[in-house]
Order: C-alpha cells, then sequence, then structure tokens
C-alpha cells in the first residue's frame, strides 16, 4: 500500500511531498512528522526506502506507507492531555510522533503481538530520548509498550480517548473495539478495505466515515488450543507523575519558551519547502500514419493525434539565483533549550536530571 507521491531524498523532503498531495493538512501534524526521522525505524541496510511512500515490511518489522501514517494522524484530531492506545503498535514510529502532539499529561499506550518488535520499539524510543534534538523541541508523552494479543484486551480495562489499529478489522470485531473508546474519542481502523474513523458520540451512539482505500494484513485470532483460555492482555497502569517530574517538566518549559522568547527566528519547527523544479505539461499535436485495406491495396491513412508532455523546469528567480548565489550548506540547528540549562547556576546533578541525562 502507498505510492501516493513521489519519493524523496531525505525526511524533509517526504513531508514536503505529502503536503504538496494534502495527505498532511495540519501545522501539528506536520511538525510531528518533522521530528521524527522515518529512517531511524528502518534496519541498517534497508534505509534508502525510508523516503518513499511504501509500506515496508522485514520479519516481523512492518511499517505502513507514509501517506497512510498521514491520513491516521489527521483522522485521530489529536490534542494535549488525550489518552491513546495503539493496536499493533510495531516499531513505535506512530506512537511516538503521537506522543509528541498530547504531550506530558496524555497517555500512550501500544499493544503489539511479537516480543521481538516491541523490544524494537522500546530501542528506537530510547534512542529518541537519548539522541534527538526533536525532544528538546517538544514536550513528550513517552509511549509504553505491552506484548499481546489485541483480540484479548482484558475486559476491565480503562477506555482512551483515542485509538487506532494497524491491522484489519473484521466486521465481527468491530464492537469489541468501539467499547475500548470512550464517549466523544475517534477510534481508526481499516474495516473491509477501508480506513474508517469513528466518533463515539453517546453511550450506545456511533458515527462512521471512510477515509481511504486500503488493504492491511488482518488481525490474527489467538489460538485455542487444547481448549484453554488465552491469557488476557492487561494495559500498563494510569499512573501519576511524581512531584519531582512535574517540576522537570514546568521548569523545562520555562525556559523553552524563554529561549524562544529571545530566539524568535528558532522558534518555527516547520521547514519551508525547498524550491523544487517545476512541472509543466503542454498538449503536443503530432501526426502519425495508419493503413487500411482498400480492395487488395493497404493505403496509407494519415491521422493527428494529440498527447501530454511533461517537462520540469526552473523558473527564471530560481536560474537567476543560482547563477548568483553559492550553494552553503545547511548550518546545524542549535538546541537552545539545552545550552540554556547548561548555563544555569546549578549543581550538575540537578542539570543532568533536566536534561534527561542526554549526553548530546
Amino acid at each position: 500500500m502507498g505510492g501516493a507521491v513521489s519519493a524523496g531524498e531525505d525526511n524533509d523532503d517526504l513531508i514536503d511531498n505529502l503536503k504538496d498531495a494534502q495527505y498532511i493538512r495540519t501545522d501539528r501534524v506536520e511538525q510531528a512528522f518533522r521530528a521524527i526521522d522515518r529512517g531511524d525505524y528502518y534496519l541498517d541496510g534497508y534505509r534508502e526506502n525510508a523516503y518513499k511512500d511504501l509500506a515496508w515490511k522485514h520479519g516481523n518489522i512492518h511499517l505502513s506507507a507514509p501517506c497512510i501514517y498521514s491520513e491516521v494522524m489527521e483522522a485521530l484530531k489529536l490534542q494535549q492531555g488525550l489518552s491513546f492506545l495503539n493496536l499493533g503498535s510495531g516499531t513505535g514510529y506512530l506512537s511516538t510522533m503521537v506522543g509528541l502532539i498530547i504531550g506530558p499529561f496524555g497517555v500512550n499506550h501500544g499493544v503489539e503481538l511479537h516480543k521481538d518488535v516491541v523490544e524494537y520499539a522500546k530501542e528506537r524510543r530510547d534512542d529518541f530520548i537519548k539522541n534527538s534534538d526533536s525532544f528538546d523541541r517538544f514536550e513528550f508523552c513517552e509511549p509504553h509498550f505491552v506484548v499481546g494479543n489485541c483480540l484479548e484486551i482484558s475486559s476491565d480495562s480503562h477506555q482512551y480517548d483515542r485509538i487506532y489499529c494497524g491491522a484489519g478489522v473484521q466486521k465481527d470485531h468491530e464492537n469489541y473495539m468501539k467499547i475500548l473508546l470512550k464517549v466523544g474519542g475517534i477510534l481508526v481502523m481499516p474495516i473491509e478495505d477501508q480506513l474508517t474513523q469513528i466518533i463515539r458520540t453517546g453511550q450506545s451512539s456511533w458515527e462512521s466515515k471512510n477515509i481511504l482505500a486500503v488493504s492491511f494484513a488482518p488481525l490474527v485470532p489467538q489460538s485455542r488450543t487444547d481448549g484453554c483460555k488465552p491469557e488476557a492482555v492487561v494495559l500498563p497502569p494510569l499512573s501519576v507523575r511524581s512531584l519531582q517530574d512535574l517540576a522537570r517538566i514546568y521548569i523545562r518549559r520555562t525556559l523553552r519558551n524563554l529561549t524562544n522568547e529571545e530566539q524568535p527566528a528558532n522558534n518555527n519547527t516547520q521547514r519551508s519547502s525547498q524550491k523544487r523544479k517545476r512541472r509543466r505539461c503542454r498538449r503536443r499535436r503530432r501526426r502519425i500514419n495508419t493503413y487500411v485495406f482498400v480492395g487488395n491495396q493497404l493505403i496509407p491513412q494519415p491521422m493527428d493525434s494529440e498527447e501530454d508532455e511533461c517537462i520540469e523546469e526552473e523558473s527564471k528567480e530560481e536560474e537567476q539565483e543560482k547563477d548568483t548565489e553559492p550553494v552553503k550548506p545547511e548550518e546545524p540547528r542549535v538546541n537552545h533549550l539545552r545550552d540554556k540549562i547548561l548555563s544555569l547556576p546549578l549543581p550538575e546533578s540537578l542539570k543532568a536530571y533536566l536534561l534527561f541525562y542526554r549526553e548530546k
């Protein structure tokens, strides 16, 4: 599934293409996509495929096409403080982007069938927290993943504001998914080859809307050999943050706002789209010969044919800029929050705590 947009050279180029094709339509979703490099979720040796609008699978590890994730993120209508459940959470790529939007007072849980994939998702999450500058530009709700079959979630589990299922849902499992959703919540899942948005409008009322034609592998039902009842999946508890953790969140928020005021030019996590060649199509008339039989003779019959000829061209302004301005290497982004924390007259242990013990 995928291939709806052109391949990009890097993550930003891919996001530009998704915006141009109207898969990404809101600033909030765009910022989350730019902050998380899709290539970081590919295994070594496969990264060259990361910026194509295609799904990717290697063993149990799977990523949906970028156009699918874009539509899902837009359909979920995420806000700060919401609770989110990802059924079939995979690599954690989507959950990490969601965590940047719902913020530190949200809930971010994932259920994944394969233990090796959960371990991989935790590695990717920890690497993001430790090494990505995007972690300091956003307030983050860390995703928590559990191993299990999402069709076997404990019946006394709490409900969520937003739910996404990353596998095909059969009609007889639709109500099971709906029960996990709070009133006013949004569920996005593929049903009968349609990515569908379902809004719970009351205790027993729903509104559904088809978003996109898709093809997903179906959910894997739990095997019930020997008449044994499968083990229920227990979701992570809804924990309350400690006073120490709350203090860190608010100190970092205050310092981030201060640095944004001091560095207004750097207070924009979106990248202005690079100037790319414009694609211009024109109708070209061409004369071709066809042949018809008249009696026993083959007579040429001239015909006019029209076809579209598409070429890529640069505007005059771009050509002038290319001739007059040397290409400047892109300057590395400065982590102003980190610099601000390190400049404070605080004990080194407290600075390390405020930095989440990140070494970069």
